[in-house]
C-alpha cells in the first residue's frame, strides 16, 4: 500500500509563505504545479525501476535499453489541465 506523505501546519504555513499564496486561485495554481512535478518524479522512477539504473548512472547500467528523451503529455485532473513530459525508454517499454 502507498503511504501518503503528511504535512504539519508549520510545514503549510511555510509553503503558503514561500509561495505567496493569497488567494484560493493561488492555492488551485500551486496544487496544479505541485502535482505536475509528483506525477513526473513518478514517471522518472519508473522508468529509473525499469531498465534497472538511475539517469547517468552508466556503472549500474545491465540492459541494452535506454533512455529516449521525453514526449509532451497533456494531463487533465481536478486541478486542470497541465502539460508534463513523460519519459520514454528505446524499447517502448
Amino acid at each position: 500500500m502507498t503511504q501518503v506523505a503528511r504535512f504539519s501546519k508549520e510545514q503549510v504555513k511555510a509553503f503558503v509563505k514561500e509561495n505567496n499564496l493569497k488567494t484560493m486561485g493561488d492555492v488551485q495554481s500551486a496544487l496544479k504545479e505541485l502535482f505536475a512535478e509528483t506525477l513526473q518524479s513518478m514517471l522518472e522512477a519508473e522508468l529509473d525501476t525499469e531498465l534497472g539504473y538511475e539517469k547517468h548512472d552508466l556503472k549500474s547500467k545491465a540492459t541494452s535499453n535506454s533512455r529516449n528523451g521525453k514526449t509532451k503529455k497533456t494531463v487533465t485532473s481536478e486541478y486542470g489541465e497541465m502539460e508534463i513530459q513523460v519519459p520514454r525508454d528505446r524499447n517502448g517499454e
